[in-house]
């Protein structure tokens, strides 16, 4: 049996599937039972409960020998990062009491730093909270820059006519597609071939920086001399804050920013095909942004 949270998210979705396509036994959690109804008819058992809740997880990590984890988003709140504690002790204390042999974690790059990293510092700590627990193996994917973080660039280059965001325009980043974590984390999840407490970092297909990835976005909505801006905090700050962020969550992603554009959080491991995945940044602007944008443009 395994278990899979964050279950109708961009990466938990994609393991769930994934390993029923394989005819595994998996019982898939979430927050809102609707959300999870087209895994249901794919063959998943439902549970439905809260990330924080320790007493319902470990009902849902029940006969389960297998666990995918990994803590939903929450940027409404007005205090992330203790959300994040009590996500991450709930988890834990659910994966030993359960008694969950295999866990595969969502992290990030940087998740190796106990903090300076805004929101990836939770992630340090989930990792470490499940490294502390006795006979179970542990795979923490440390993924890289999501590529999905460029889906609000469609509203922002309809209204201001240019990529804008908070970055230095020739920061290299290792850009991944959501897919391809969910991927990997299911490979992992279905052949179990790791044993104690291993990190493997994820780190797409190939490294872009912001100017590059403007060219590729504005060759595809047929705006070829699309530019990229990097904006000041001030604007970056009301910008995310008209997004719904909270000013705790936003002050949190400022020192994520500080902590990329320095250099302080960055991938540690050399690019290899264990770490390399297949979904061209062009490929996704092709499937997920270019929709995204039309949709816009047409609203």
């Amino acid at each position: 049996m395994y278990v899979v949270l964050g279950a109708s998210g961009n990466t938990g979705s994609v393991v769930a599937t994934n390993l029923l396509g394989q005819g595994q036994r998996v019982r898939v959690v979430g927050r809102n039972a609707a959300h999870l109804q087209r895994l249901a008819t794919a063959g998943a058992e439902v549970f439905v409960g809260d990330i924080t809740d320790a007493s319902a997880l470990t009902k849902a990590f029940q006969e389960a020998d297998s666990a995918y984890v990994m803590i939903p988003p929450n940027p409404a709140s007005n205090d992330f990062r203790a959300y994040q504690d009590r996500a991450t002790d709930a988890i834990a204390a659910a994966v030993q009491k359960a008694g969950v042999k295999n866990v595969v974690a969502l992290s990030s790059f940087g998740g190796d730093k106990a903090s300076g990293t805004g929101p990836v510092a939770g992630l340090h700590d989930l990792e470490q909270k499940l490294n502390q627990i006795g006979g179970a193996n542990v795979l923490s994917l440390r993924a890289g820059y999501f590529m999905e973080n460029t889906l609000p660039q469609a509203n922002v280059i309809r209204m201001a006519g240019s990529v804008i965001g908070p970055l230095n325009a020739n920061l290299k980043l290792p850009m991944i597609a959501a897919r391809d974590i969910g991927a990997a984390a299911a490979t992992a999840l279905a052949g179990l071939a790791f044993h104690g407490q291993q990190t493997q970092e994820l780190h797409g297909q190939r490294d872009l920086d912001y100017t590059e990835a403007t060219s590729i976005l504005g060759q595809a909505i047929g705006k070829p001399d699309l530019k990229y801006i990097q904006a000041p905090d001030s604007q970056m700050r009301g910008a995310l804050l008209q997004m719904g962020m909270s000013e705790n969550f936003v002050g949190l992603m400022f020192e994520m920013f500080a902590a990329l554009n320095g250099g302080y959080m960055q991938a540690l491991e050399p690019r290899s095909a264990s770490n390399t995945t297949p979904t061209k940044f062009e490929t996704f602007v092709a499937e997920e942004f270019l929709p995204a944008y039309r949709q816009q443009t047409a609203a």
